[in-house]
């Protein structure tokens, strides 16, 4: 892939559904138009019901668009592809598999001798530090290393786009934290294209190169920030840069969440 084409890019996206009373359509997003390049890390912010989960159903290639184009690498995105990875808020690692062949599953189907899988699954492992657990279950993990296995799995798959969906919000805020620059970390050196689905703004400064912001529905993107932050890979070190709490005051008021709190 040229790395000058986008990773991912959205032309003039709209989707409607049928309303559900039956009567007409509502449309959840509109005329949405952005880019996201080789190995850069872009957080949507934005009201629920914007439309930010069916942005990445969108990208992901589980829907359509009703107008325009989603394009991955410069192809159009017509159904599921190998080359994007889905983390979800639940880690759905299957119950009955150790955290090894967890890892290995997104593997299995692809033309991958058994040692292959293997060695490609360790080495995800290393990465977020979870060799020592690769015999066990995820019941005998605890949520935070089950999340970490999710993204090992993500990432042996070696996807030009990882697609994370709120991977936090389940957690306790310690955990959160810890977790938080653990992904940092492990995506930094990876270097592999990110898209966040957040409602934490701490979370999208704090771990983001860009942050889109989008309006109440019908979502659009109505403002557009480059954090320009160092330190990308330690999110807690970003948290106390007077430059992060900033954009975070920037953020709360864009969002006009002083009005929905005295609502």
């Amino acid at each position: 892939m040229s790395l000058a084409v986008p990773t991912l890019q959205l032309d003039g996206v709209t989707r409607r559904f049928p309303a559900s009373n039956g009567k007409g359509v509502f449309t959840a997003i509109e005329k949405l138009s952005f880019s996201v390049r080789h190995g850069e890390f872009v957080s949507v912010v934005g009201p629920s019901g914007c439309g930010k989960s069916t942005i990445l159903n969108l990208v992901a290639g589980l829907d359509h668009p009703s107008e325009g184009d989603v394009r991955l690498s410069g192809e159009i995105v017509t159904g599921p592809s190998s080359h994007v990875g889905f983390m979800l808020q639940k880690d759905l690692l299957l119950p009955w598999r150790t955290i090894l062949h967890n890892v290995e599953f997104g593997l299995e189907a692809r033309n991958f001798t058994p040692t292959m899988r293997r060695e490609r699954a360790f080495r995800e492992l290393r990465r977020c530090r979870l060799t020592e657990f690769a015999d066990r279950y995820p019941y005998q993990l605890s949520g935070g290393q089950r999340q970490r296995a999710a993204l090992a799995r993500t990432l042996a798959i070696e996807p030009e786009l990882v697609l994370l969906d709120e991977p936090f919000s389940a957690l306790d805020a310690q955990t959160k934290l810890v977790l938080q620059r653990s992904f940092a970390q492990t995506i930094a050196t990876s270097g592999v294209t990110t898209l966040l689905i957040t409602h934490d703004l701490s979370e999208a400064v704090t771990m983001s190169d860009r942050i889109l912001v989008m309006s109440e529905r019908p979502g659009r993107i109505v403002e557009e920030i480059d954090v320009g932050l160092p330190d990308r890979e330690n999110p807690m070190a970003r948290q106390a840069m007077p430059r992060a709490h900033e954009i975070m005051a920037h953020l709360f008021n864009a969002l006009h969440l002083d009005e929905r709190i005295e609502a």
